[in-house]
């Protein structure tokens, strides 16, 4: 397991074991919800960018996949200046909404990748088939040839 896979799996399931611990807080303030919220987000996004990078690396069309995850950022951004500016509430929201946004980047990501791999796959098998191909009738062509040119030769001879 790679270390980008290990920091993946970390950042994804470190919030979820943390989770608990912050909603079960009854008096947990406006401000620390907005924090917990907006944290969340970042490490979904920083999760989404590795799950794009790693479809992009297996040579998948991630241009769709890179703005909507332009757009997460946007939102995540838009939180922290919610938060910066005392509206609790409204960079909740917009943090909510750059998770959501960087949980569907990053499941398309996945599928982009697994699809990747999958047409390397055939395009690999359709270039060994065709190179088998290939021998075969060069073979069979160099006999047919030798056998043509020996009774041509046994004639003149």
């Amino acid at each position: 397991m790679s270390s980008n896979s290990r920091l993946l799996l970390i950042l994804v399931v470190l919030p979820l074991f943390l989770l608990p611990v912050f909603i079960s807080r009854v008096g947990a303030s406006s401000e620390e919800m907005a924090t917990v919220a907006i944290t969340q987000a970042e490490e979904t996004v920083a999760s989404a960018y590795e799950a794009v990078l790693e479809a992009e690396q297996a040579k998948a069309n991630v241009s769709v996949l890179l703005n909507q995850l332009n757009v997460a950022g946007e939102y995540l951004a838009e939180a922290r200046m919610l938060y910066r500016l005392g509206d609790f509430d409204g960079a909740v929201h917009f943090a909510d909404t750059a998770r959501d946004r960087a949980e569907e980047v990053g499941g398309l990501a996945e599928e982009l990748k697994i699809d990747a791999y999958a047409s390397g796959i055939t395009s690999s098998l359709i270039r060994i088939t065709g190179s088998v191909i290939g021998v075969i009738g060069v073979v069979i062509g160099t006999f047919t040839a030798w056998g043509v040119f020996k009774r041509h030769y046994f004639r003149q001879a």
